[in-house]
C-alpha cells in the first residue's frame, strides 16, 4: 500500500512536470512568446525535472524523489521571486529583465488571465511536495 502512494505521488509529480515543460514549449514555439530571463532560469529547473523525475518512475528508483526536491525548490525561489517583480513587491533596480530582452512584468506574463510565475510557483510546489511524499513509503 505505501510503495503504491510513494509511486502515485511520484507518478502525480512527473505529470506536473511533463506538462509544464510541454506548456512553456508551447507558449514559446507555437504561440510564438519570447520568454524572458527568469522564464528561461524556471525552465532551467523545470526540464530536468520532467527527465529525471521520469526515469525514476521507470527505474523504479525509490530516492530520485530526493532530486524532484532539490529542483523543485530551485525552481520556487526563482518563481517566487519573479512573482514579486510581477506584482511591484521587488524594486525595480534588482529586476534582471530591464536591460535586454523580453519583460518579466507586462502583460505577456499572463496565460488565461492568470500569471505565468504564479502557475511556475504552484507547479513546482506541488512537485516538491509530491516528491517528498513519495520518499515517505521508505520510513515506514
Amino acid at each position: 500500500m505505501n510503495r503504491l502512494f510513494g509511486e502515485t505521488a511520484l507518478g502525480l509529480a512527473w505529470a506536473i512536470a511533463l506538462f509544464a515543460s510541454l506548456s512553456v514549449l508551447f507558449i514559446g514555439e507555437v504561440l510564438g512568446q519570447t520568454p524572458c530571463v527568469l522564464c528561461w532560469f524556471q525552465r532551467a529547473f523545470m526540464f530536468p525535472l520532467a527527465i529525471i523525475l521520469g526515469l525514476g518512475l521507470w527505474w523504479q528508483d525509490r530516492n530520485v524523489g530526493r532530486y524532484g526536491i532539490a529542483l523543485a525548490i530551485g525552481g520556487a525561489v526563482i518563481a517566487l521571486w519573479h512573482l514579486g517583480l510581477y506584482a511591484g513587491i521587488v524594486p525595480e533596480r534588482i529586476q534582471p529583465c530591464t536591460a535586454t530582452g523580453p519583460s518579466c512584468t507586462d502583460d505577456n506574463q499572463l496565460m488565461l488571465g492568470i500569471p505565468i510565475p504564479l502557475m511556475a510557483l504552484v507547479a513546482f510546489t506541488l512537485i516538491g511536495l509530491f516528491s517528498a511524499f513519495s520518499l515517505k513509503e521508505k520510513q515506514k
